[in-house]
C-alpha cells in the first residue's frame, strides 16, 4: 500500500469538510504497478497557511482553491514553485475561464475542479493525478535502476578486458625489446599466452553480442524440425581437439534420431556452451558424458562431466552475468563468464529449465529440459 499526502485549500469549511469526507476511506488501484494508494488529508483555509504547509512538507498532490481570503491560489503556486516539482496541483474554482486556466497552467496546474462537485468528480480527478504520480516515480525508478545496471556493465566489463590486454601487452614489450635474446623460439610461449588471451576477448565480445540479442528481441528465430542428435554430434566434433588435448573422453548416448522444433542456431549455443563447459572444467584423463532423451512433453539433455565440480553456494550464483567461480583449481581457466547466463535466457525461450547436482573433486550435471513446441519427440 502506498500513501500520497493531499493538502486541500480553501477557505469554505464545508468544501474542506467535503473532501476529507470524500476521499477519507478511497482507494486507487493501478493495475500497471499492482499498487493501491490511499491518502493522508491535511486541509488549511488560507494562501498563507497552504505556503507555510507546502514549505514544511510538499503534499504529492494540492488541490487548491483559486479564490482565498489574502491572496489567490495562483499566488500559491508562484511563491511555491521552486519547492517541489514532483507536486500535481488541481485548481478549484467556481470562476472558470480560460485567462485562468492559462495562468494556472503556467504555474504548473496538472488539472482543474468546478464548483460545486460530487464527490464521484473529486474521486475521479483525483485517481488521474494519482495514476500520474504512481507511473511517474515508477519511470524514475526504471531510470535509475537501467543507469545502474549499465554503470556495472561497463565497470565489469572494463574489468574482465583489462587483465587479458595488460597480459597481451606485457608479452609485446618483451617481444619487443628481445628480452629473450634473438633465437625466435623462445618467445613461442609468449605467442601462444597473447594468443589464448586475444581468444578470451574475442569470446567475451561474442558473448556479449549473443546476450544483447537475446534481451532486445532483435534475434531472428526460425523454429523448424531439426535432430537433436545430430546437432550433439556436431558440437561434439567441434571440441573435440580439446577434448583429445586433455585427454578427455566424450561419449553421446542417444536414440538414433530425436526430432524437436527448435531455432538450429540456439540448440548449437546450448550443446556448445554445455559441452565446452565440462570439457574446460574438468580433470585431465577425464570424460563427458552427453545423453538425450524424450521427456514428456519435451526432451532432456543430461551432461555429465568428472570435473572439479562445485559447491552448493557456488551453484547458486552460476547464472549471473560476468560469473565466474574463482578459486585456485580455476584460476588458470579462460572464460567470459556469460556463457550460463546467456544458456539460461535461451532455454526459457523454449520454456525449459534446468537443474544441476555437483560434487567437489567428483564431477558436475548439468540436466537441461526443452519443451518441443511442436509437441512431436519422433524418437527412433
Amino acid at each position: 500500500m502506498i500513501t500520497l499526502n493531499i493538502l486541500a485549500v480553501d477557505d469554505e469549511p464545508g468544501m474542506l469538510s467535503g473532501i476529507e469526507r470524500s476521499l477519507e476511506n478511497y482507494r486507487v488501484m493501478v493495475p500497471e504497478v499492482n499498487e493501491e494508494v490511499d491518502f493522508r488529508i491535511k486541509t488549511v483555509a488560507t494562501g498563507s497557511a497552504a505556503v507555510e504547509a507546502i514549505t514544511a512538507e510538499p503534499p504529492d498532490i494540492l488541490l487548491l482553491d483559486y479564490k482565498l481570503p489574502d491572496f489567490s491560489g495562483l499566488e500559491v503556486l508562484k511563491r511555491t514553485e521552486e519547492i517541489s516539482d514532483d507536486m500535481l496541483t488541481i485548481m478549484i474554482t467556481a470562476y472558470a475561464s480560460i485567462d485562468t486556466a492559462i495562468a494556472a497552467t503556467k504555474q504548473g496546474a496538472y488539472d482543474f475542479l468546478s464548483k460545486p462537485f460530487a464527490p464521484a468528480d473529486i474521486k475521479h480527478t483525483v485517481r488521474k493525478a494519482v495514476i500520474r504520480i504512481i507511473l511517474a516515480r515508477r519511470a524514475k525508478e526504471l531510470e535509475a535502476e537501467r543507469k545502474q545496471v549499465r554503470f556495472e556493465f561497463i565497470r565489469v566489463l572494463g574489468h574482465e578486458l583489462k587483465a587479458p590486454l595488460s597480459a597481451t601487452a606485457g608479452y609485446l614489450y618483451l617481444l619487443r625489446d628481445h628480452t629473450l635474446g634473438e633465437e625466435l623460439d623462445k618467445y613461442d610461449e609468449m605467442v601462444q599466452r597473447s594468443l589464448l588471451r586475444i581468444d578470451q576477448m574475442r569470446k567475451l565480445i561474442s558473448d556479449l553480442l549473443d546476450m544483447t540479442r537475446l534481451e532486445s528481441g532483435q534475434k531472428s528465430r526460425v523454429l523448424e524440425d531439426m535432430d537433436l542428435v545430430e546437432a550433439a554430434r556436431q558440437a561434439i566434433e567441434l571440441v573435440n581437439q580439446e577434448a583429445v588435448a586433455g585427454g578427455i573422453t566424450v561419449d553421446l548416448h542417444s536414440p538414433e534420431r530425436l526430432m524437436i522444433q527448435a531455432d538450429q542456431g540456439e540448440i548449437s549455443m546450448i550443446f556448445n556452451n554445455l559441452i565446452t563447459n565440462a570439457i574446460k572444467y574438468n580433470k585431465h584423463g577425464g570424460r563427458v558424458d552427453i545423453t538425450l532423451s524424450h521427456e514428456e512433453p519435451g526432451i532432456k539433455i543430461e551432461i555429465s562431466d568428472t570435473g572439479i565440480g562445485m559447491t552448493e553456494e557456488g551453484i547458486k550464483k552460476l547464472f549471473g552475468e560476468f560469473v565466474r567461480l574463482k578459486d585456485t583449481r580455476t584460476k588458470n581457466i579462460l572464460g567470459s563468464g556469460l556463457g550460463l547466463s546467456i544458456l539460461k535466457r535461451l532455454v526459457n525461450l523454449y520454456d525449459g529449465k534446468i537443474e544441476i547436482t555437483s560434487e567437489l573433486d567428483r564431477g558436475s550435471t548439468f540436466t537441461v529440459y526443452l519443451m518441443n513446441p511442436g509437441n512431436n519427440p519422433d524418437v527412433v
